[in-house]
């Protein structure tokens, strides 16, 4: 049993590393355009909760690479949330569900994203929690610094 676990420590481990990601950033592509979100609202919203770890577990129980809270990670589909393909394409569903209710604007989505929808959906830009504003001002950055090389991209 111990050569067992000095194998284990000696060989490289396979994990999220760069290859990985450029494979989550596809999928988050894929099932953005499939539901017709901005891609970059996915990424950015990626950066954000978890950095690309899809292993990642937050303070209240959000899980993987889009930080999804068990229930509504069951409610779009995601019955194995740390596997990165159902979680983004969970997480993208429910961007998409938050797009309709908000109309496209994308500072509720992030808000409501972040706070929840109930409570966004009855307060509006009326919010004045801090963290929520931390949060949207964060993904917003993370969106336009995405959305600004992509467009420098599509201009070579």
């Amino acid at each position: 049993m111990k050569w067992l676990l000095a194998f284990l420590l000696l060989v490289p481990q396979v994990g999220w590393g760069q290859t990985n990601t450029v494979l989550a950033e596809s999928c988050a592509r894929r099932y953005a355009n499939h539901y017709g979100v901005p891609a970059e609202l996915i990424a950015a919203l990626i950066d954000v909760e978890s950095r690309w770890n899809p292993r990642a577990v937050s303070s209240k129980g959000a899980l993987g690479l889009m930080q999804l809270m068990p229930t509504t990670a069951r409610r779009f589909g995601a019955y194995q949330p740390f596997d990165p393909e159902q979680n983004i394409a969970a997480g993208t569903r429910y961007v998409t569900t938050l797009m309709w209710e908000f109309h496209g604007d994308l500072r509720l989505v992030a808000a409501a994203y972040y706070a929840g929808d109930r409570w966004i959906g009855k307060r509006q830009l009326n919010y004045n929690n801090p963290d929520v504003i931390a949060y949207v001002e964060s993904v917003r950055r993370h969106y336009v610094a995405r959305k600004l090389a992509a467009n420098s991209l599509h201009r070579r």
